[in-house]
């Protein structure tokens, strides 16, 4: 795809956003029916002609008038009819400007609420598909007014965004569309989706105070908008921009008047001024309205934000993001900060358009991602990972066996040596077996996991970086964050615990693992090998050797010899033996030791052990980055 579309088709008014796959930073804005952002409305006139936005409000000949039909998607089937009216009359308005090319390659990224489900939201790519659109996506608008924020430069939150919670807070014309967002991933929640609470309803408000306010021409004016739809729409509208322009800044309209004046043509001309100031402004979030129940703005919104943190399982947003124009309102972003006085409220410096400025980003995202996914898969494919694990894994064989000889000493061979001390065990002979068997059970246990830990990050981070030099350039080359797979920055093994809870940060799961993986294999194959480990090797293991060296060092060469292997010892002739001078020994002989169990290792065991390990731990790792490539996938809302 060469261009991408963003269409926000809200209830009051709409806005299209366009953004070049290549050379272009910031999705543009286009100007549809004349303006950015124009009334969702379209009229038929008795020439067939179709008009879309303001002229389709009071067109005098029209036949056909339709607006906020969005709103009665759900609950009313000849609204899909509206829609598909009104889209193609965008897209007749998108040709006839140059703005959009038959046949170029492109798509539309359209829009929906986050409540609506997947069988609604087909249902609605549809209706654009039969109006003649190019392909089209369907994406959530609060996911969409994510999208916009990683990518703002002005918000400078980027992919971090996809590790926090988020709640986003989209404030239509006619609903407030809650969506929280773990991780990257939309979570269902009690109160969520469409909430009717629009900025709308300040509208109605603002109108109602102005006509109330108009005089002479009163009653005039209310009859014009009782029998005309349209121009009570329009001053609507005319109302809504005012009071956006007003709540944009407060402190200057305080000491300037704010007002405009409309002319409504309807048998005949009569006017009508709209004014905004700190009293009205109070009316708008505190005034009861009979919609709401007799409640106030404030309230329902008040209360739907305690409705979301009750209903909230997880951990509470860390950040909250407002779009749609009544976020410029000071008071939305207090009341949010009081039900969440943890989280940092932001919004862009132009909330309207975030929504189609976001979708048009993923149309691009959804591109790259498809080249990065695709390359990624070519690099996984390739024998390029396998061949730098097998370069590497005498390393993690050394290192495996550096942090487990001195414990096995310990925990292991001190305990058997006891054991025979006490008489427990009856020949020295019979400690090869109970040796065999006491390790085999130690290197299963939790205690080994956490030794190798340590040890199995530390190996990874060479490895890691090797594979860095081939995955960065693919990250960087289709425009993805190149942390998105980095695995270097999970492998520090003060900041990674086997059993943290990791649900919310970013990859560490996948890197824990990927570890505990590693482990696995490492622990299967040393099991498995326990019989050429030094301590093991029959009668010239490591531990009968030096018991019986000490027995003889103590009781004499002449008195001992034929028989210290298989005598049963008086305990009072094994207590002779001191504790320390095994201690001292074993401590002495540890290098060696680790030298001649890495040697068995990599001379009797190389061929099997490299292989198995190797397709083992590659296989993880190349798990382990489809998966974080997913998580960079997430903003699309697959």
């Amino acid at each position: 795809m060469d261009r991408f579309f963003g269409f926000d088709l809200g209830d009051a008014e709409s806005a299209i956003a366009r953004l070049q796959k290549e050379d272009q930073v910031v999705p543009e804005m286009i100007n549809v029916a004349g303006v950015q952002s124009f009334i969702t409305a379209y009229a038929q006139l008795a020439s067939g002609e179709l008009l879309i936005g303001e002229k389709a409000c009071y067109a005098d000949n029209a036949i056909k008038r339709k607006l906020r039909f969005k709103s009665r998607f759900l609950t009313d089937r000849s609204s899909a009819a509206d829609v598909k009216s009104f889209a193609a009359g965008v897209l007749g308005e998108l040709y006839g400007s140059g703005d959009l090319i038959k046949n170029e390659d492109c798509s539309f990224y359209i829009g929906c609420p986050a409540g609506w489900d997947k069988n609604t939201r087909e249902h609605y790519r549809e209706i654009f598909e039969s109006a003649g659109y190019p392909p089209a996506k369907i994406i959530s608008e609060s996911r969409a007014a994510m999208v916009s924020a990683c990518q703002s430069k002005h918000l400078q939150i980027g992919v971090d965004i996809l590790s926090k919670p988020v709640l986003v807070v989209d404030i239509g014309s006619s609903t407030t569309d809650f969506a929280y967002i773990m991780g990257g991933k939309e979570v269902e929640m009690q109160t969520a989706g469409e909430v009717v609470l629009g900025g709308g309803l300040m509208d109605e408000i603002l109108l109602e105070e102005s006509v109330a306010s108009s005089g002479l021409a009163r009653k005039k004016i209310q009859s014009v908008f009782d029998a005309s739809e349209p121009w009570r729409t329009y001053a609507e509208f005319a109302a809504r921009r005012l009071k956006e322009k007003y709540f944009s800044d407060e402190d200057y309209w305080s000491t300037h008047e704010c007002k405009e004046t409309i002319v409504l043509h309807y048998d005949r001309p009569v006017k009508l001024t709209l004014r905004m100031d700190r009293n009205i402004a109070d009316k708008l979030v505190n005034k009861k309205i009979k919609k709401l129940g007799g409640r106030s703005f404030r309230e329902v919104f008040i209360k739907s934000l305690e409705d979301l943190k009750k209903g909230i399982t997880g951990a509470q947003p860390e950040l909250i993001f407002l779009t749609g124009g009544v976020s410029k309102l000071p008071a939305i972003r207090d009341w949010c900060c009081s039900a969440f006085p943890e989280a940092v409220v932001i919004s862009a410096s132009d909330p309207e358009f975030s929504v189609a400025r976001g979708l048009a980003y993923c149309g691009r995202i959804d591109e790259d991602i498809k080249d990065f996914r695709e390359e990624l898969d070519q690099l996984i494919k390739s024998s390029t990972i396998e061949d730098i694990v097998s370069k590497h894994i005498p390393e993690l064989y050394k290192d495996a066996v550096d942090v487990l000889v001195k414990p096995i000493v310990t925990e292991v061979a001190l305990p058997v040596f006891d054991r025979w001390r006490n008489g427990e065990i009856t020949r020295l002979s019979d400690t090869d077996e109970v040796l065999q068997r006491e390790i085999g059970t130690f290197l299963r246990s939790d205690e080994t996991r956490e030794l190798l830990a340590g040890a199995i990050t530390g190996w990874l981070k060479p490895v890691i970086e090797e594979i860095e030099e081939y995955t960065v350039p693919i990250c960087i080359r289709h425009r993805v964050p190149y942390t998105a797979l980095s695995l270097k920055s999970y492998l520090n093994a003060s900041d990674i615990d086997i059993k943290m809870d990791a649900k919310n940060i970013f990859a560490v799961e996948e890197m824990t693992f990927l570890i505990d993986s590693i482990i696995t294999a490492v622990v299967a194959i040393l099991v498995a090998a326990i019989d050429i480990i030094p301590f093991m090797a029959g009668p010239e293991g490591v531990l009968i050797g030096i018991i019986a060296s000490i027995v003889v060092l103590f009781l004499g060469k002449e008195k001992m010899q034929e028989t210290i292997l298989t005598a049963d010892l008086p305990k009072m002739v094994r207590k002779m033996i001191p504790k320390s001078a095994f201690r001292s020994r074993m401590d002495s002989i540890a290098d060696s030791v680790k030298e001649s169990f890495y040697e068995s290792l990599e001379k009797e065991k190389n061929d099997e052990i490299s292989s198995r390990m190797t397709e083992e731990i590659s296989g993880q790792i190349e798990h382990t980055l489809i998966k974080m490539a997913e998580v960079v996938e997430i903003p699309l809302g697959r």
